[in-house]
């Protein structure tokens, strides 16, 4: 009995680590490869660390791309689409989580009926409304569809319904409007779900290849994955760039969620997903 006290976290821990590392090794190989001169990353037996170490790869990166006006681009992109969704999701999320209505239950049944319609059904009808409003090849309609998002307004929709309308009822017998409670007492109450939510859009919008690839045509519009399929078409051989640049792109999520942990753990207990 004793002894399976002891020897359970050990296998435990065990197993854990080498499922730990198996699961950063593509990032290892990535990371390695990307630090590696042309010929160095084809050699057998592979070597896991670089000699000699080059930083080859990312000086051809900017230089063969203008890979740094496309981490401009993608920045804006996803920070602007980001700072939309929650703004339209979390205004939404409210009307259908405090405010009675008639029919306010039918209305948002029909509106989470269309998380079922497939993104490449409405990809085709979206671009020709673009393409009336001449917003083709802008970012302004690249972020215009940011602006629905069902599952956001589920996800913070759900939240709220669990915050007390005792709050609600105190700031409208002091003379509030809908939207003093909003701003002072929803939100700041909502923000660790509202947090969580910022991190899945990013990710979302970040690493999004199929909407800007149907919406922008020019290279100096171009987003990061944008960028790194051109690279994958060009300079296919070239996998030390590639991994540069997948590096790159990975970079900005990471820090991203190192600083949003605690928001996003906490949201993912007491929100929509629980």
């Amino acid at each position: 009995m004793m002894g399976s006290r002891i020897y359970r976290p050990i296998a435990f821990y065990l197993i854990a680590s080498l499922l730990a590392f198996f699961a950063l090794l593509p990032f290892i190989w990535m990371l390695s490869t990307s630090l590696k001169t042309d010929g160095a990353y084809l050699e057998i037996p592979i070597k896991w660390i670089p000699d000699p170490f080059s930083l080859e790869a990312y000086e051809k990166l900017f230089s063969l791309f203008p890979f740094g006006k496309a981490i401009a681009n993608s920045l804006y992109v996803t920070a602007m689409s980001t700072l939309i969704t929650l703004i339209s999701a979390s205004m939404a999320a409210y009307i259908f989580a405090k405010v009675n209505f008639k029919g306010r239950e039918v209305v948002f049944a029909l509106f989470l009926a269309t998380m079922m319609v497939p993104t490449q059904v409405t990809t085709i009808p979206i671009f020709l409304i673009l393409k009336e409003m001449h917003l083709v090849n802008t970012f302004t309609g690249l972020m215009m569809p940011s602006i629905f998002n069902a599952f956001a307004v589920f996800m913070l929709r759900q939240y709220m319904m669990t915050l007390h309308d005792d709050f609600l009822d105190a700031a409208f017998m002091d003379g509030a409007s809908h939207v003093d409670v909003f701003r002072k007492i929803i939100i700041p109450l909502s923000m660790p779900i509202v947090m969580t939510l910022a991190v899945l859009t990013v990710m979302n919008v970040w690493g999004d290849y199929f909407w800007p690839l149907i919406v922008l045509s020019e290279k100096e519009k171009m987003t990061l994955p944008l960028a790194l399929g051109q690279l994958n078409g060009q300079f296919e051989s070239k996998y030390n760039v590639l991994m540069a640049g997948s590096l790159i792109s990975m970079l900005p999520i990471i820090v991203l969620y190192l600083f949003a942990q605690r928001y996003f753990k906490s949201g993912l207990q007491l929100g929509g997903i629980k």
